[in-house]
């Protein structure tokens, strides 16, 4: 990958959007590149945190695991994330495992070259930080969604969030969403169980608020989610 190529995937990073091109290039600078295959791990849970990612190519499942090995999805990232989204700011231990799901180029910055960095531009970190408040944000709001709403309206808030992130609207004004996901995928970035996702999906089919495609894709009425959300 060339430098160009680079600087335009970080600056397509919610992290670095506000940063000019100046500022962006002793960043583009510590940039290293990588390409994983299908199925290997990034890095595991517990496992010291060195590098910061962003995906270029490919896609990562980010996911839990608790002592007696049951898996809880926390993400499915696609081209132009970044992952651990707390990395730059804390001597810690990576919080989650990360898996290729499909062939992926990453790029990466080590922790303590940046950190380094950023301790002779504090204006940068200003920047930086005004957007991981953002972050902060969208964490609390799905922590509301977990404690306010039940297991049915959990479901549909999720639903809303994969048309928002992986969402492509169809000729009929429809929301299809890109990337597939299993039950199981769903029922583990919730809390919930498989069979309950899947009661729920069948009762939204039932009620015309979902349906699926013959790649077996979602397609939401999302206007009509929202409505059954909140009435």
């Amino acid at each position: 990958m060339n430098i160009q190529s680079i600087q335009e995937l970080l600056q397509k990073v919610p992290l670095f959007k506000d940063l000019t091109d100046s500022e962006m290039e002793p960043i583009v600078e510590l940039a290293k590149h990588r390409m994983y295959r299908h199925g290997t791990h990034i890095f595991m849970q517990g496992d010291p945190m060195t590098n910061v990612y962003f995906i270029h190519q490919g896609k990562v499942k980010i996911y839990k695991t608790d002592f007696h090995g049951k898996e809880q999805i926390v993400n499915v990232l696609q081209p132009g994330d970044m992952f651990p989204h707390q990395g730059f700011f804390r001597q810690d231990d990576y919080p989650a495992h990360a898996e290729i799901q499909e062939d992926a180029i990453l790029i990466y910055i080590p922790i303590n070259s940046f950190e380094n960095f950023l301790i002779n531009h504090p204006e940068i970190c200003v920047k930086l930080f005004r957007v991981l408040g953002d972050r902060i944000m969208d964490l609390q709001n799905r922590l509301e969604e977990k404690i306010l709403h039940n297991t049915y309206e959990q479901i549909i808030m999720l639903l809303l969030r994969l048309a928002k992130d992986y969402g492509k609207e169809t000729k009929d004004g429809m929301i299809k969403v890109t990337t597939h996901f299993t039950n199981r995928e769903l029922a583990n970035m919730i809390g919930s169980s498989r069979e309950t996702v899947s009661r729920t999906l069948t009762q939204l089919k039932k009620h015309d608020l979902l349906t699926t495609d013959k790649s077996g894709s979602f397609v939401l009425d999302t206007e009509t989610l929202e409505e059954e959300l909140f009435s």
